[in-house]
């Protein structure tokens, strides 16, 4: 088990900081960056399932933060919706952690994998969805439906998590009608409240590597900076590109995730 930054050679070491990059470049655009992130941790040596979740979760609250603020000063996202939304969805993020301790993602991700192939025949078959904001609701509609997005969303951040940012954007651009870049400024905001929310549970619980996760932070802090400036100034399109990308990327990973635990389970 890895007890500390000591532990970890200098080549993983390397591994992850450029995962982190990555992944807070990725998450910053369009969510996912955990594709990255998670995989990069369980590779270094004697970590536990739990403590990479963590530790994950930890430089995921640093770049979704940095992300954040780098759209609220360029792009000047809605707080009156955003807010309140990531109220709900850090509550629902920490009951979907809890949850997580005892029940296996493996339930959940063959339909995970179903709406994920959903959503991107959805948004390959209609290019013009996301590129205005027409938004479907106003009022009290408009923030119910945005607080049922934060707390579904949220409790499967906290569950199972890959994916989040990108499914926090296709609803807010399907079911409020923002566009893309919009939905991504929004999304981040959200996201770093379910960060948080699973943070939370899991610090209490010890299974928290400070000094890697203070590391992957810093990196991924950059790669959020980056990737929010870059999406500001590309605009719609873009994101709406980076997102098809990246679910095809998720669908593939939990695709084969869902194959293998079928084979070893036969």
């Amino acid at each position: 088990m890895v007890s500390g930054l000591e532990d970890v050679q200098a080549a993983t070491l390397l591994l992850v900081v450029v995962a982190g990059l990555a992944a807070g470049w990725v998450d910053a655009v369009v969510g996912g960056g955990g594709l990255i992130q998670l995989p990069a941790l369980l590779l270094v040596p004697g970590i536990t399932p739990v403590q990479a979740l963590a530790t994950n979760k930890m430089g995921s609250v640093f770049g979704t933060t940095t992300s954040a603020v780098t759209y609220y000063r360029r792009a000047h996202p809605d707080l009156r919706t955003a807010l309140p939304m990531a109220a709900v969805a850090l509550a629902g993020s920490f009951c979907g952690a809890v949850l997580a301790a005892s029940l296996p993602a493996s339930v959940f991700k063959p339909i995970i994998v179903a709406a994920l192939i959903a959503v991107a025949v959805f948004t390959a078959a209609r290019p013009s969805v996301g590129e205005l904001t027409k938004l479907r609701h106003s009022g009290r509609r408009h923030y119910a439906t945005a607080g049922a997005i934060g707390a579904v969303i949220g409790f499967y951040d906290g569950l199972i998590g890959p994916g989040t940012g990108s499914f926090l954007v296709i609803a807010m651009v399907v079911l409020l009608g923002y566009n893309f870049l919009a939905a991504s400024a929004k999304a981040k905001i959200v996201n770093m409240a379910t960060n948080i929310g699973a943070l939370a549970f899991f610090l209490p619980h010890g299974s928290l590597l400070w000094g890697l996760g203070l590391v992957l932070g810093l990196s991924n802090m950059v790669g959020g900076y980056l990737g929010a400036r870059m999406a500001v100034k590309q605009g719609s399109r873009f994101v709406r590109v980076v997102f098809l990308v990246v679910v095809g990327a998720l669908i593939v990973k939990l695709g084969w995730d869902v194959y293998v635990e079928n084979i070893r389970g036969a």
